[in-house]
């Protein structure tokens, strides 16, 4: 997977300071939980067999 340079350059608009970037509620934290957050779904949704707000199959 590649994320191109117009990805990037959203992600970094409005990120002025360093802290903006890599501070405690920076960029990169955010992107952490959120990739963290994808990750626990997918690995719960394959877990269970249906995805969260998913009505599971009775069978």
């Amino acid at each position: 997977m590649t994320i191109t340079a117009e990805v990037f350059d959203e992600l970094l608009k409005g990120c002025e300071r360093p802290e903006d970037r890599v501070g405690e509620a920076g960029l990169v934290t955010e992107l952490k939980r959120a990739l963290m957050q994808r990750m626990l779904g997918a690995e719960l949704t394959e877990h269970l067999g249906y995805a969260h707000g998913e009505t599971p199959a009775v069978g």
